[in-house]
């Protein structure tokens, strides 16, 4: 770490030096992130009381990968404690053990004064932890009530399922808490906000002093993350301990009491959310102050590049996915697609980078009719696509950096002639853009797999970008990434713009479309529900949307 002197405000670093050489992943925040919105600020701080939940010196490795290196921390009654750090860094491994997921090597968890190990969820949850997981772990097919009484049915006469009881149950918990749920319902009808107050009520009516909440508002409107976050307080409040796995800083600073900082499997840094903002959490995660805005003029608009009509295309279940989809990208403007995620826009992706069929509809580009090209077309054509999943489609790990830069033109000059691979050239160019989209690796011909997410990232970026496409798709361009790199990143997409590209942005953070884009297109059912230019965008109106209110 540095050794100026911090600025007024910003947290120390606590422990571990070398946080300042590495970059936290996962804090996808921008501009729009660093104010609480008003509907946040009535949160007050829950009475704390004596220490519920205390970690000392856990350790975990799986083989060569220590995930968890003496890891201490603590968590009092009524508090709600908020976990940081990159894809990897140890969050869930932590948690996991916490619930008795996984067995720590070393150290111990003690509830309420006992250090005596958890062996299974089942013995977490007798003492009291419950556990809601990124990944809901309902069962589709059956109702609320029946998913509710799984691991504890109640029975009434010769071993008969008491339905009702359950029902009661759900009624009950849904108007303590405030998470109304109709209990007749089947999970796999319900919205994914609903399906997440099912997770959390499951997981109170065992009578929980411990939540744990992994990533709980991904997959939730605006509108939802302000209910849940409402109800997290309420619990805090009525006693109920909180652990809180997020990446976003805007829920962190309206909800958390005190934030922990992973980094590499250890703890880099504490701080009380009341003593930081934004600001400081991204200067106490990466060690140097980051720009979390974004500077951009406005838009100049010129001719249409993209225009798609009446899209039709299914999922891999063969169900409709994307459902009359139409819209119109021009030359430098970026075009934002705001949604939940789930209602069409990887479809609709896949579809335009010629990754999958069409059904009906039309998609052209320019003159070009791409409705039935494949992606070899489709790329030569002049469209730069940034998939959203880089290491299934962005990247070929095993492969060197220099490689995946060319792998859209490896055999085309001056990369090969006459079918023969001109290895100069390849490495010539791989160095050129190395610098220029500053991949941070030990040379071109280190392996795509050894990199860190965000220079992952910036390889796909890099190559998307350096052809110089006519339109430049983006599909959640900073997801798992570190705040220098998505202040790198989005900086890139703003220049693309400026030098005459179509954008289409794609993302399921919404400070992200608000804060890139020009104009946004919010999709709701794999449709287009309403369109606005940014300045006229309201937060609200565009949850509201989102969630099928239109």
């Amino acid at each position: 770490m540095s050794d100026a002197a911090p600025t007024e405000g910003t947290p120390q670093v606590v422990g571990h030096d070398d946080v300042s050489q590495e970059h936290l992943a996962e804090v996808a925040t921008t501009d729009a992130a660093l104010e609480l919105p008003p509907e946040q600020s009535g949160f007050g701080e829950g009475v704390v009381g004596e220490v519920l939940l205390s970690i000392e010196n856990l350790s975990k490795s799986f083989g060569s990968v220590q995930a968890n290196r003496d890891i201490s921390l603590d968590v009092r009654r009524g508090e709600i404690v908020a976990l940081l750090g990159e894809n990897g860094a140890g969050k869930s491994t932590l948690v996991n053990q916490i619930f008795g997921l996984i067995t720590p090597d070393t150290g111990t968890v003690s509830i309420k004064g006992d250090a005596t190990p958890i062996k299974d969820p089942k013995d977490a949850i007798a003492r009291g932890i419950g556990m809601v997981h990124q990944h809901f772990q309902l069962v589709p097919v059956m109702t609320v009530a029946e998913n509710m009484m799984l691991g504890h049915e109640q029975t009434r006469g010769a071993g008969v399922l008491d339905l009702e009881a359950a029902r009661r149950m759900v009624r009950e918990l849904s108007a303590k808490h405030g998470l109304a749920v109709d209990p007749d319902s089947e999970v796999e009808a319900l919205p994914v906000g609903t399906q997440q107050r099912v997770e959390i009520l499951k997981a109170l009516s065992r009578r929980v002093d411990l939540l744990i909440l992994d990533e709980p508002t991904a997959v939730l409107t605006p509108q939802e993350t302000d209910e849940l976050l409402g109800v997290m307080r309420e619990l805090a409040n009525s006693g109920t301990s909180i652990v809180f796995i997020t990446h976003k800083l805007r829920e962190v600073l309206a909800v958390a009491d005190r934030v922990y900082v992973l980094r590499q499997g250890a703890v880099v840094g504490e701080v009380a959310t009341k003593d930081t903002d934004a600001k400081g959490l991204a200067t106490m995660m990466v060690g140097r102050e980051v720009v979390l805005s974004i500077d951009k003029t406005a838009a100049t608009p010129g001719e249409t590049v993209l225009e798609i009509e009446d899209l039709h295309v299914r999922d891999d279940r063969a169900l409709g996915a994307v459902n009359g989809f139409s819209l119109t990208v021009r030359a430098g403007e970026i075009v934002g697609v705001a949604g939940v995620e789930g209602n069409g826009q990887r479809e609709l992706v896949e579809a335009l980078a010629g990754m999958r069929k069409v059904v009906s509809g039309r998609m052209t580009l320019g003159s070009l009719d791409l409705t039935r090209a494949n992606p070899h077309q489709t790329h030569h054509a002049g469209v730069g696509h940034v998939p959203e999943d880089r290491e299934k489609h962005g990247l070929v790990g095993s492969y060197s950096i220099a490689d995946n830069l060319v792998l859209n033109e490896f055999d085309q000059p001056p990369y090969a002639k006459s079918g023969v691979r001109q290895f100069d050239a390849v490495r010539e160019h791989a160095e050129t853009v190395r610098e220029e989209f500053d991949i941070r690796s030990s040379g071109v011909f280190q392996t795509a797999e050894s990199l860190s997410g965000g220079n992952k990232q910036k390889v796909v970026v890099a190559r998307e970008m350096s052809f110089k496409p006519k339109l430049l798709m983006a599909a959640q361009p900073t997801r798992g990434v570190d705040v220098g790199s998505i202040e790198f990143i989005h900086r890139r997409i703003v220049e693309a713009r400026d030098e005459g590209a179509a954008v289409l942005l794609v993302s399921a953070e919404l400070d992200e479309i608000l804060s890139l884009s020009d104009r946004i297109a919010v999709v709701h059912g794999g449709r287009v529900v309403a369109e606005m230019d940014v300045a006229d965008a309201d937060r609200t109106e565009i949850g509201r949307l989102m969630a099928g209110d239109h």
